[in-house]
């Protein structure tokens, strides 16, 4: 019986032991911190570069005071913009890269954009290319068919928008709406599709 009380009675003596090297523990997380500050830098940078890089694209439109009766109404998110047919070559110049909540109107004269927060802009009826659903854009990726793209041009630059309605049955009211004002404006405008 002894030797099981004498484990029993060093085992009752380990403690863990004390935590003496403070410094260096220190050092470690404030190191840790730099590091994450500094990729948070470089990231912020890339961004700045990728607007630098757009500033050829010309300030965004705004609603005409009068733009017509609703056609459609949206509310949702915005998801961002990008260059047409690149998912994910985003848009940030004119904080067209910024997510935000969003009221779409579609009028006869174009699309109306309200982003509480971010910089609202119109898309005339004329810049409209096409809509279609799809799944992903600049990064955010969802189920098939779970993004509103709607593709225009501004600048000489096709681009294409992504939204997501709160009420994800609306999409296809829009695609068809938007699709069937493109055929009118296209074929008004003589261009061959």
């Amino acid at each position: 019986m002894t030797p099981l009380i004498a484990i029993a009675a060093e085992a009752a003596e380990q403690k863990s032991a004390e935590v003496t090297d403070w410094a260096g523990r220190l050092g470690w997380v404030a190191g840790l911190l730099l590091f994450v500050a500094f990729v948070y830098w470089l990231m912020r940078q890339g961004w700045k570069w990728r607007g630098s890089l757009q500033s050829d694209l010309p300030e965004l439109p705004t609603a005409p005071d009068t733009t017509g009766e609703a056609k459609l109404t949206l509310s949702g998110r915005y998801h961002g913009s990008t260059t047409a047919g690149q998912w994910l070559d985003r848009i940030v110049a004119h904080g067209l890269g910024t997510r935000s909540r969003v009221e779409l109107t579609l009028t006869d004269a174009g699309i109306e954009v309200v982003r509480p927060g971010a910089n609202d802009f119109f898309v005339p009826a004329a810049a409209l290319r096409e809509a279609r659903l799809d799944k992903g854009i600049a990064g955010k990726v969802l189920a098939e068919g779970g993004l509103l793209i709607v593709t225009w041009e501004h600048g000489g630059k096709q681009l294409d928008s992504g939204f997501r309605s709160d009420r994800a049955a609306e999409h296809t009211a829009w695609v068809e709406a938007i699709n069937s004002m493109n055929a009118v404006t296209t074929t008004t405008e003589g261009i061959a599709r």
